[in-house]
């Protein structure tokens, strides 16, 4: 979709999702700009949890479908009177950050009411924080509302040499319960020992890179940490390889789909009028999930954990596919 700037930015009560009127820009890092959005007659915003996101429509893509990606939410969370993003810049990516980067005040932006998979836990004794690049971005929600409650937190900063958005947030909020890391050496050195001298009860969150959280993930693991102690939320997936073509089998109309390459299972469902409730379209946020009844699955999302993905009973379309001729799904 194109900016909306003829009508007014409104609270719109159904699954629209929100109009908000870009507030003010500011430039966080030479790559990262933070957004202020609000809702132009001054109304308070929804209010959501730590570790949401919103899903903005970045405009069109190439083949004239609105582009949507999802962006953590940095501020407040109770009854906000605004909804801040930060955006880096990814040159390789599907235009969604250049759009975001292309804005001014006054332009207006229809964007979906919070949702989150990156919740603290509350009965958490210690929250272990960790932040990878732009993976910050959760991360500062989540010690806000540590710092409000009174919470006993800590974190783990990685990023590269000047180029850390929110630095200054952070620093005002944690003070000495801060650890900043410029080189991956020295990150491991001090979230090794880290991982193995925490109280019993603390939880583990992590957001940035998928080999970030990867290695995270199995050192903890190895180090003992239960895996319902462990909560990660990963960048999405990019750009994906093309795949080959298949046919979907839908078992309770009889319809067969096709499936071209480089066309998702979202989008070929949706060129017959098969209409699947979606949001993010990058793998992430879970909204498309469809019921799988037999065939081989290319799980290819960061929503599913390992579990779920070796049942083989459901997949994300926007992004899966099938890893053989045919699949057959619960339509």
């Amino acid at each position: 979709m194109t900016l909306m700037s003829d009508s007014p930015a409104t609270n719109v009560p159904s699954d629209a999702g929100l109009v908000l009127a870009v507030d003010e820009i500011t430039a966080l890092t030479p790559t990262v700009r933070h957004m202020r959005l609000v809702a132009s007659d001054g109304a308070l915003l929804p209010s959501f949890t730590p570790g949401s996101h919103i899903v903005v429509t970045c405009g069109t893509g190439p083949e004239g479908q609105s582009r949507r990606n999802s962006y953590s939410l940095t501020g407040p969370g109770f009854e906000p009177d605004h909804y801040g993003i930060s955006v880096r810049l990814e040159e390789d990516g599907r235009g969604g950050s250049r759009w975001i980067h292309s804005l001014r005040a006054g332009d207006r932006v229809q964007v979906s009411t919070p949702r989150s998979a990156f919740a603290p836990v509350l009965t958490a004794r210690h929250h272990l924080l960790v932040a990878g690049g732009i993976g910050v971005t959760p991360i500062l929600s989540h010690v806000r509302a540590a710092v409000q409650w009174g919470r006993s937190f800590e974190v783990h900063y990685v990023h590269r040499e000047g180029d850390a958005a929110h630095l200054d947030d952070l620093e005002q909020l944690c003070g000495d319960r801060l650890h900043l890391h410029t080189g991956r050496d020295g990150f491991w050195e001090h979230m090794g020992p880290a991982l193995l001298d925490q109280p019993i009860g603390t939880h583990l969150y992590a957001c940035g890179p998928a080999a970030l959280i990867d290695e995270l993930t199995d050192r903890a693991g190895r180090a003992g940490w239960p895996g319902a102690r462990v909560h990660y939320e990963h960048f999405g997936v990019g750009d994906l390889d093309p795949g080959e073509p298949f046919t979907a089998h839908l078992t309770r109309s009889g319809v067969d789909v096709d499936v071209a390459s480089g066309v998702s299972l979202l989008e070929a469902l949706g060129s017959r009028g098969i209409a699947v409730p979606s949001l993010c379209r990058q793998g992430v946020c879970g909204e498309c999930r469809l019921p799988v009844v037999s065939g081989d699955i290319e799980h290819r999302d960061l929503y599913l954990g390992a579990a779920e993905k070796e049942a083989g009973d459901c997949l994300m379309p926007c992004v899966s596919r099938a890893n053989g001729p045919r699949l057959e799904l619960d339509l």
